[in-house]
């Protein structure tokens, strides 16, 4: 355990390290919804071409980078799931180009399943949270969250895994990389907006633990289901609802979730989510 584990670790010195880590976030992230809606764009995928785009993402990370997937011979990364999903993307406003996607997958009609039903239903040990205890109207599954190499990369992260892509710094303004860490942020609150604005009550999600850590230091605190499987490296099922996702949310990052939430309901507008 390095020195700064173990100061994290001391009884109070620890406890106070803690805070002052946790408003230095807090007063960043009121920065960073301000540079995230300077330069990035939520977009709920209102039409086929839009869905396409996110197609397109999810086969650049899923097959041709991760390999989590085969090569499509089209360029698009499509599942059974897509048919009973809504999507969204998050565009890069000075290139027009969109840097990620995310699907919220929904039960629409009896005999449907979300994939951790499917795929990873042993991994569930939680009986109290259990996807089947739920009306299968208002249980959704946030998932094939992708974000583009080349906007997943900070200055400072550079040089580590430089093969699976490089920030171009020659292309981005420093204020624009401070951006680029927090676009997983906001698709889950877009995902969010999405889930809540077509009355889902639960919502789960397979991830990587340390990415459920990350996301409960600035208050959206994933629980837990169980244990840690292989599948398509170390996952775990979570679940969340959109009561203790408001409620948990820090003031600065609440910020951001409003101007997104704002962005959503604007392109929501004489547009119905089915």
């Amino acid at each position: 355990m390095n020195w700064n584990k173990r100061l994290l670790n001391t009884p109070i010195i620890g406890d106070i390290t803690k805070k002052i880590a946790s408003m230095r976030v807090n007063h960043e992230a009121y920065n960073i919804a301000e540079h995230f809606t300077q330069f990035l764009q939520p977009q709920i995928a209102i039409n086929d071409e839009l869905e396409e785009e996110a197609f397109k993402i999810r086969h650049n990370v899923y097959c041709e980078e991760l390999a989590f997937e085969d090569v499509k011979e089209g360029g698009l990364e499509k599942d059974e799931f897509d048919q009973q999903s809504i999507f969204s993307l998050i565009k890069h406003k000075p290139s027009n180009e969109y840097t990620s996607c995310v699907r919220v997958v929904r039960i629409q009609q009896e005999g449907q399943l979300l994939p951790i039903e499917k795929f990873c239903l042993d991994a569930i040990t939680n009986e109290d949270l259990h996807p089947r205890r739920f009306n299968r109207s208002e249980i959704c599954e946030i998932s094939r969250l992708a974000v583009k190499a080349d906007f997943r990369r900070r200055k400072t992260d550079q040089f580590k895994g430089s093969a699976t892509g490089v920030i171009q710094e020659s292309s981005y303004s420093e204020v624009e990389l401070r951006c680029f860490p927090f676009i997983a942020i906001g698709l889950y609150m877009s995902a969010a907006t999405m889930a809540i604005n077509t009355g889902i009550r639960h919502g789960y999600v397979m991830m990587e633990p340390r990415l459920a850590r990350s996301m409960s230091f600035i208050g959206i605190k994933f629980q837990p289901l169980g244990e840690p499987i292989e599948y398509h490296g170390l996952r775990a099922p979570y679940y969340i609802n959109h009561e203790v996702f408001l409620a948990d949310l820090s003031p600065g990052f609440k910020n951001l979730f409003k101007a997104i939430e704002h962005e959503i309901h604007e392109q929501l507008e004489g547009f119905k989510l089915t």
